[in-house]
């Protein structure tokens, strides 16, 4: 019982010290806002089979996409820029007809460095047998140091809040003692779908896309010594 006693007195005095020695911090959320306008375009396209017989619904399926992926080569377009997402065939049972059919998908991501080649792209690339577009995302090829300038803007943020709570207290603000990072997010601007009429592209010169601005958006949670 004395020893329990013991220790229990020892935890209560330790842990006295440990709020007399207590820095006094004060903790903020700093957040960083980058806006550029993009300078490039990802799109992920899609080219669907369907048949009766497997064997010549996935040879179709390949045709089509090699031919989408020659005219990719042919618009000067790097391998390294064009990637299969995902290959795909199913057998399907039709309720109507009692009978099974066929259906072959395979997707293509594309990226183009360069927005202006956007429409002659799009307009090859359903010329070239693909019918579904499932993405577009804009991109921008500086978004390193876009992150870099976000996380800056941040850290900026946070002392400022931080200097301004202390003055408040008729005190001031010491050296940082902790950092964290609570995330970066760069959500896609509002844009208008690709218009697909009978799968050809709108030759009519007008504008298909509204790449608007990418926002890059960190946040970081700062403590720094109230003195």
């Amino acid at each position: 019982m004395k020893y329990l006693t013991a220790i229990l007195l020892f935890t209560v005095m330790s842990l006295t010290a440990q709020s007399d020695t207590m820095e006094p911090l004060v903790n903020v959320t700093g957040e960083g806002i980058v806006k550029v306008i993009p300078d490039g375009v990802s799109i992920k396209v899609r080219v669907e089979t369907q048949g009766k017989e497997a064997q010549q619904v996935k040879a179709e399926n390949d045709q089509s996409i090699d031919k989408v992926i020659k005219f990719l080569r042919s618009q000067g377009i790097d391998n390294k820029y064009v990637q299969t997402e995902y290959i795909n065939l199913n057998k399907n049972y039709d309720y109507n007809s009692k009978t099974y059919n066929y259906n072959a998908n395979q997707t293509l991501t594309i990226q183009l460095k360069e927005l202006k080649m956007y429409e002659g792209v799009m307009t090859g690339l359903l010329n070239s047998g693909i019918n579904r577009i499932d993405n577009v995302q804009f991109t921008s090829s500086k978004m390193d140091a876009l992150k870099a300038d976000a996380r800056i803007a941040a850290i900026k943020d946070a002392k400022e809040k931080a200097t301004a709570y202390a003055e408040a207290l008729g005190q001031t603000i010491g050296k940082a003692v902790q950092i964290s990072e609570q995330g970066t997010s760069s959500p896609q601007p509002p844009m208008y779908k690709a218009r697909m009429m009978s799968m050809e592209m709108d030759n009519s010169g007008g504008e298909t896309i509204a790449p608007g601005e990418l926002i890059i958006t960190t946040k970081i949670a700062v403590s720094f010594k109230l003195n």
